[in-house]
């Protein structure tokens, strides 16, 4: 992987792990998704008719990623509340960010008929394995927060898969990325509305606040991994974006006080020397 891009794909995974942990911080996770949607849809708006209002449209191709990968986004971020009610983030974040990248990794040589390097096979390997590692607790996984994770983990795959095979068709990254969060931005909400009624709207200002924050933080670190996608292989670039479980960590125990162990600094290791494999050039 271009060292550029590996650089770039770890910021993402910072900006990741930090909506993630705002998201996780409110005492009202599914009105803040709301929240964070419909702040997706107003930046790419407003990127739309004010920044690039010459920007081409999809190719038609990349609209049937764009449906897809928007249908599988409801599920993820419904799992993604409900993970959240019954596990920490240092918990259920891992899980459902270690399970993907092997995942992704065998959708692209299904689907997009990648193949990857030894190394970077063992990258992959250490950095999911690393990445479950931290999900522990006690020498195992809390099953209240496995199956709501672990489902979590699966839409992630398929929607990397879908958006890493969409914005290569699309002619411009920019134009997949603003018009999947325009769609993926209001389909959610309305969703929500329709299982919640108006309830799903109700919220404190300082839980707004932090929503509409991840809303920014979510938008950027996206588009930078989509991004990514058109220059390497989508199960690389996939694995290296989930080192953002270490930056979950240190944000859990630094803001929301939960424990970081001798064990989970050692899982923190071994993400980043798989990360260093996936990073290698010869």
């Amino acid at each position: 992987m271009n060292p550029g891009a590996a650089a770039l794909v770890l910021l993402a995974a910072l900006l990741h792990a930090s909506w993630n942990a705002l998201l996780r911080s409110s005492h009202a996770r599914l009105q803040a998704m709301v929240v964070m949607c419909a702040t997706d849809v107003v930046l790419a708006a407003v990127a739309l008719t004010v920044l690039w209002p010459d920007l081409a449209l999809p190719s038609r191709a990349a609209w049937y990623c764009i449906a897809a990968s928007t249908a599988i986004h409801v599920g993820y971020n419904l799992f993604l509340v409900r993970a959240y009610r019954t596990g920490d983030l240092g918990e259920a974040y891992p899980i459902a960010r270690g399970s993907s990248p092997l995942l992704v990794t065998l959708g692209a040589a299904l689907f997009a008929g990648e193949r990857l390097s030894l190394l970077t096979t063992l990258g992959i390997v250490l950095v999911s394995g690393g990445i479950m590692t931290l999900a522990l607790r006690r020498g195992r996984i809390a099953a209240a927060s496995l199956p709501a994770a672990l489902a979590t983990g699966l839409c992630i795959a398929a929607y990397t898969v879908v958006d890493g095979t969409g914005v290569r068709l699309s002619g411009d990254t920019r134009a997949y990325v603003l018009w999947f969060f325009l769609c993926e931005g209001l389909s959610v909400p309305l969703i929500l509305v329709a299982h919640r009624g108006t309830a799903a709207f109700v919220c404190s200002l300082a839980d707004a606040t932090k929503a509409a924050v991840g809303g920014l933080l979510s938008i950027l670190a996206y588009g930078v991994v989509l991004w990514a996608m058109t220059l390497g292989p989508m199960g690389p670039v996939s694995a290296l974006r989930e080192t953002s479980v270490v930056f979950a960590a240190l944000l859990g125990r630094l803001f929301l006080n939960e424990t970081l162990t001798v064990r989970r600094v050692a899982a923190c290791g071994v993400i980043a020397l798989g990360a260093a494999c996936l990073g290698y050039r010869p």
